[in-house]
């Protein structure tokens, strides 16, 4: 039995970048969400922060289905 060791740092570094970044995309998502609740007791509009929220939480819901359908495909 070989190992390709150059495939499997190849997975091992995709499965880091995507993991991090998946990690910061929700956290980003959780910070803006924050700053609405933040700026509406301040009595501010927060519209912004809002949609970006909404966009994050909804790059990371694509993220998971995508990896779900290679998972079962």
């Amino acid at each position: 039995m070989k190992i390709d060791w150059a495939a499997l740092g190849s997975v091992f570094g995709v499965s880091l970048v995507a993991t991090v970044g998946l990690v910061a995309l929700f956290t980003l998502g959780i910070a803006g969400l924050s700053r609405r609740e933040a700026a509406s007791t301040r009595g501010e509009s927060a519209v912004a922060a809002t949609a970006g929220a909404y966009a994050c939480f909804a790059l990371c819901a694509a993220a998971v289905a995508y990896g779900i359908s290679l998972i079962l495909g």
